[in-house]
């Protein structure tokens, strides 16, 4: 955990020492994570990716192509929070822009609030916490104007838009797998920062040395590094406990900034900006506290259908009185699916800026006691053959 905060607080500060134009910089970033990151989630899915190219999954029916519209409005948004929150770190200082991103949990809240989703009182309370601390850390960049009021506004840009990002996600991913979508978006981002860059003519070779290394560094640190350490951590921990811990961002890269580029805090950012980080850890854990308290107050009452996106299973044939050969077979994932309650999700949500589209929404499987079925009968030997299908 360690290692994935301090990897991931080095984005702003290297993005704020290159010399190249903020874009550039956004679209190079994308390219080589995609470059190193990409061919190699592709093989670890490659079969899901045959079947998808093959069109067995049925990704291209009718009824997916909503989905994939929504896949490409959320590689618009993710493309829209690099662009916004690289050029802020340009025109503010890096505490200001860490901070200021990491208020994604707060309009997500509001996000889903709009899409009718119950708000608790202590979500509200964390809402207006980063409020009125985002108004505290930013009055003197308000009095002053310039490029250090218009770095602030892009950095709740790109907050906002890292949020519509992960909403648009949520609906989108619906038949692919997360590595898969992740690899695919970043692909669409990463191409529709280029086409800004070709018609802004702004110029994607041609770096100074200093450049070529925060390029580097970004590629290593929190593409790579913190990326695999934060799956590492994830393994072992809470999503809510990495979410708290990721808003150590703003402080570490606020170091990270003085010691390298001399930026130094004000005193009288200091309060504002720690009531962002207060107000945003009070949304983040109030999620997980209202999700603990419907985990114990619910009733099992149906199982939801099977949804309607998922691959056509054919009907299955006439089970024969003895089916030999059953222990290898692989579990039907419906029963998975028929595992959750409408109280119950079947996603976690842990979004941050650091490693991008690469880890956005990550599939939680509970745990099913399986049994093992006998053969007595006819009717023991019908379900143990749909068990195994």
């Amino acid at each position: 955990m360690a290692v994935t905060v301090l990897s991931i607080s080095a984005t702003a500060p290297l993005t704020a020492a290159a010399s190249a134009s903020p874009l550039a910089m956004a679209f190079w970033r994308n390219c080589l994570g995609f470059a190193v990151l990409g061919p190699f989630l592709l093989i670890l899915r490659r079969r899901e990716v045959v079947r998808v190219a093959r069109g067995e999954r049925g990704i291209l029916r009718r009824e997916q192509w909503r989905p994939l519209v929504f896949g490409f409005l959320a590689a618009t948004s993710l493309a829209l929070h690099f662009a916004a929150f690289m050029t802020s770190t340009r025109l503010t200082s890096v505490a200001m822009s860490t901070a200021l991103v990491a208020t994604q949990p707060v309009w997500q809240a509001l996000i889903a609030a709009g899409q009718g989703v119950s708000t608790s009182r202590r979500t509200w309370t964390g809402l207006a916490l980063s409020v009125v601390g985002a108004a505290a850390a930013g009055g003197l960049d308000i009095k002053s104007g310039g490029t250090a009021l218009l770095g602030d506004l892009l950095a709740v840009v790109g907050a906002i838009a890292q949020a519509g990002y992960t909403a648009l996600s949520e609906r989108s991913r619906a038949d692919v797998s997360t590595p898969l979508y992740s690899t695919v978006t970043s692909l669409v981002c990463g191409l529709e920062l280029l086409a800004v860059c070709w018609l802004a003519h702004i110029p994607l070779t041609g770096f100074d040395r200093t450049t070529q290394l925060s390029l580097l560094g970004l590629l290593i640190l929190p593409q790579i590094l913190g990326l695999g350490s934060l799956n590492f951590a994830l393994g072992r921990t809470s999503a809510t406990t990495m979410s708290v811990l990721l808003l150590l961002e703003t402080p570490v890269a606020a170091l990270t900034a003085w010691w390298l580029l001399g930026q130094h805090i004000k005193a009288a950012t200091m309060p504002g900006l720690l009531l962002i980080i207060i107000g945003v850890t009070v949304v983040v854990t109030s999620g997980s506290g209202e999700q603990a308290a419907a985990q114990q107050g619910r009733h099992r009452k149906e199982i939801p259908p099977y949804p309607a996106y998922a691959p056509y299973t054919p009907q299955l044939p006439p089970a024969p009185e003895r089916l030999p050969f059953w222990h290898g077979a692989k579990r039907d994932p419906r029963l998975d699916w028929a595992s959750y309650t409408r109280d119950d999700s079947p996603t976690v949500r842990l979004t941050y800026h650091g490693a991008g589209a690469f880890d956005t929404v990550s599939l939680r499987r509970p745990h099913v006691e399986e049994e093992e079925p006998g053969f007595d009968g006819p009717a023991e030997a019908l379900a143990d053959h749909n068990w195994r299908r």
